[in-house]
């Protein structure tokens, strides 16, 4: 737990020092990487596998038609 709050201090301090321009410049590049297709692609995935685990390996009936 210390080492999280230490982490989070750390990381408020350099963001502060960086600024609100490299704060969107982040911004962006976060948006367009999960924009990306092949990102898309992999969450689908991943969701996917994810709902079959809680789901015991059957495939959730959504009522969708």
């Amino acid at each position: 737990m210390l080492m999280f709050l230490l982490g989070a201090a750390v990381g408020y301090v350099l963001g502060a020092r960086a600024g609100h321009e490299r704060y969107e410049q982040l911004r962006r590049t976060y948006q367009r990487v999960a924009d990306h297709p092949a990102v898309q692609g992999a969450a689908g995935v991943v969701r996917a596998r994810v709902e079959e685990r809680m789901n015991g390996g059957k495939h959730a009936d959504t009522g969708a038609r």
